[in-house]
């Protein structure tokens, strides 16, 4: 019990303190890495989870709730997901229906997206080099390339990350 008690707490606070979306990546690394899971599942568990259909944040809490706990681990960790921003959701919401027509709010809101976009290249580039041990390889750097040149010439994100799969099965043999 005190394992699924631990994993409920670790969500909550990742929750309370990120956007849960991929810039909770980052703090569920440092959160989960060596203690629910090593660091070769966690970036399957990225993958996998970006990979399939639906939130990839509440996809990648259940896999590390079922690396953890098993079924009751999934099942907290996605209540321990989910629960934080919901209530916050509930009272952003009435607060911001009362100052909707300020502009510091807009301007507060242009203020995160920068910041956003540097916490999702950091982590980014940790599950990058991560990935492949470290070490920067040729095949990592030509899977990569190829995957953000598909991109820019708007490649649906799916076919891209199904063929890149396809294509690490043959190039990291």
């Amino acid at each position: 019990m005190p394992q699924l008690l631990h994993l409920f707490w670790t969500f909550i606070k990742i929750n309370l303190l990120s956007t849960s979306g991929p810039a909770s990546v980052g703090l569920l690394y440092n959160e989960a890495v060596g203690k629910f899971m090593t660091e070769d599942q966690f970036i399957q568990a990225v993958g996998i989870s970006s990979f399939l259909p639906g939130s990839d944040a509440l996809q990648l809490a259940m896999f590390v709730g079922y690396s953890a706990g098993g079924i009751g681990g999934a099942l907290v960790a996605l209540l321990g997901s989910i629960l934080p921003p919901t209530l916050l959701m509930f009272g952003v919401v009435a607060i911001l229906h009362r100052l909707r027509r300020e502009a510091w709010v807009s301007r507060f809101i242009e203020g995160l997206t920068p910041a956003i976009a540097v916490l999702m290249l950091f982590v980014a580039w940790k599950v990058f080099k991560g990935g492949s041990d470290g070490n920067l390889n040729w095949q990592t750097t030509l899977l990569a390339g190829a995957s953000f040149l598909a991109l820019l010439l708007k490649v649906p994100a799916p076919v891209v990350l199904v063929a890149a799969g396809f294509l690490g099965m043959f190039i990291f043999r």
